[in-house]
């Protein structure tokens, strides 16, 4: 099995619990009233996204790191 790995921003939400996304998979988010319960969310949207693309004959993001330096 391949593995990958991708970035997954959290933000909670006002009403409660917490958005997660993933910036290099267009489309790829989720929503957990916890933060594990969206932790684990997000990673089955994660494998779904893959195979979906996969299917699709669709490219797969690389990660990228870009280092920036903050004043």
């Amino acid at each position: 099995m391949d593995t990958r790995q991708f970035e997954v921003v959290f933000e909670p939400e006002e009403e409660g619990g917490y958005h997660a996304f993933v910036p290099a998979l267009k489309g790829c988010h989720s929503y957990g009233a916890t933060k594990e319960e969206a932790r684990r969310n997000v990673i089955e949207a994660i494998e779904l996204w893959l195979e979906s693309a996969e299917q699709l004959g669709l490219p797969i993001p690389e990660r990228e790191l870009v280092e920036v330096r903050v004043a």
